[in-house]
């Protein structure tokens, strides 16, 4: 009976024995898989990581070619804008000289017209012999009344000469500046049909460059950080602009709301107020027109800012004074530079796709006392 006992004790003593030792093996496989677990985990948590740092250095790498490839496109446009003016500038200068040219031909025949008649008037007072007036020493009076024709005659005929060959002269010199005129209107055009090609291909890097942060910020939490960091650069640049502004004593006469002239004629495309981005809202409008198009202040002021800046390309901010500033973004290139005054009218820059853009197109924004304002609030209807 006590031996029975034992037995029994002994076998529930080895049965605890065993289960605590599957629990001791179960609990160290448990163990050993959440620290395999956790540690891949870690990897995936480190390969995000560096999948992200990846992606925010090639955006960065995207807006600096961007950036580049907006300078390049503005560089030749500027090239190809002024060589196209020194153009103009030859051809208004030909065609004044061509206008004088003509004056002085007809100047020419008439000095000739006239000088002939001279020589045939001179000619009939030469048929009384003068010669012999002289060997016979005729008539006094009348030899001296010859004498006096003939000095009128020849003084006159001197003149018209001198002055014939004054003509004549500067009828050679305008030919020899027509000539050189229209050389370099050649040597112009040449360069001018090369420098377009250049804008060509400055357009194309510029497109692929679009393309490229295009594909980076088809996440849609990475476009709203983009857009959100672009909003914050013009926040503050235009903070700096209004605090500056602040200083000047600018009268403005832009009149009343509903009156301003369009910076460009052409179909909006983006509202003031609608959501894009991730739901981030438009603090301007974007009125759609072609490339190159000729960018117009919307009232009298000063430019305060032109310069490139993130998100928006080539920006020109002009102060119209009593805190009202209009903004043009996605320029081509900028035609005037801070400081200058401006006027209604007056071209500012070239449409463009600078800054991120796919399309040409204005961006455009009215802020008064440096808040952003409905620009269709202050445009006359178009």
């Amino acid at each position: 009976m006590i031996f029975a006992s034992r037995t029994i004790k002994c076998a529930m003593l080895l049965g605890l024995l065993l289960g605590s030792l599957t629990t001791t093996v179960q609990a160290q496989q448990s163990t050993a898989s959440a620290r395999k677990e956790l540690a891949s985990l870690q990897q995936e948590i480190k390969q995000t990581e560096r999948q992200r740092r990846d992606q925010r250095q090639k955006l960065k790498k995207a807006e600096a070619q961007l950036k580049l490839a907006d300078a390049a496109l503005a560089q030749a446009a500027d090239a190809v804008v002024q060589q196209q003016a020194k153009i103009t500038e030859l051809q208004t200068q030909q065609s004044k000289l061509d206008t004088e040219a003509q004056a002085l031909e007809q100047q020419r025949q008439q000095q000739q017209l006239l000088l002939a008649a001279q020589v045939k008037a001179a000619y009939q007072v030469g048929g009384h012999d003068y010669t012999q007036l002289l060997l016979n020493q005729q008539d006094a009076v009348k030899l001296e009344r010859t004498l006096t024709y003939y000095q009128y005659f020849n003084n006159a005929r001197m003149q018209q000469l001198l002055a014939l060959k004054a003509t004549v002269a500067e009828l050679d010199a305008l030919k020899q500046q027509t000539a050189a005129n229209q050389l370099e209107q050649q040597q112009r055009l040449a360069q001018l049909t090369s420098q377009q090609d250049e804008l060509a291909t400055a357009r194309q890097s510029q497109q692929q460059s679009v393309k490229e942060l295009q594909t980076l910020l088809s996440d849609q939490q990475q476009q709203l950080a983009y857009l959100k960091t672009n909003e914050k650069s013009l926040q503050d640049t235009l903070a700096k602009l209004k605090a500056a502004a602040a200083n000047r004593r600018l009268v403005s006469n832009t009149g009343k709301a509903g009156n301003l002239p369009w910076p460009v004629q052409g179909a909006i495309s983006q509202q003031f107020g609608a959501k894009h981005g991730g739901g981030m809202t438009a603090s301007g409008l974007i009125i759609q027109a072609s490339a190159g198009t000729a960018v117009k202040a919307v009232a009298n002021g000063q430019v305060i800012y032109a310069d490139w800046l993130k998100g928006y390309g080539w920006v020109t901010v002009i102060d119209h004074g009593n805190g009202l500033m209009s903004l043009y973004g996605h320029n081509q290139t900028l035609l005037k530079t801070p400081g200058e005054t401006v006027r209604t009218g007056d071209a500012v820059a070239l449409v463009g796709q600078s800054g991120g853009q796919d399309q040409p197109g204005l961006y455009f924004e009215i802020r008064q006392k440096g808040s952003a304002v409905n620009p269709l609030r202050w445009l006359s209807r178009p």
